[in-house]
């Protein structure tokens, strides 16, 4: 029997929604092992004069426990 545990985290990039989530799973899997999924809960954004300057993902990313 496998255990799975969720982390919430938010992910930013001044690229896109997509690259904003890649970064989290990126900055994740440096110190988290076994990352199955992701699961993308809320995408926002900030605004600098009109623009979007930051996209902004919040995410849980799961993982498996290792049972040694």
């Amino acid at each position: 029997m496998s255990v799975v545990k969720v982390v919430e985290l938010l992910g930013e990039s001044t690229t896109s929604w997509e690259h904003a989530i890649q970064e989290a799973v990126s900055a994740a899997s440096k110190t988290i092992r076994n990352i199955t999924g992701v699961e993308v809960l809320n995408m926002t954004a900030s605004i600098e004069n009109g623009e979007i300057a930051k996209y902004k993902a919040n995410v849980n990313v799961a993982f498996s426990v290792d049972d040694t």
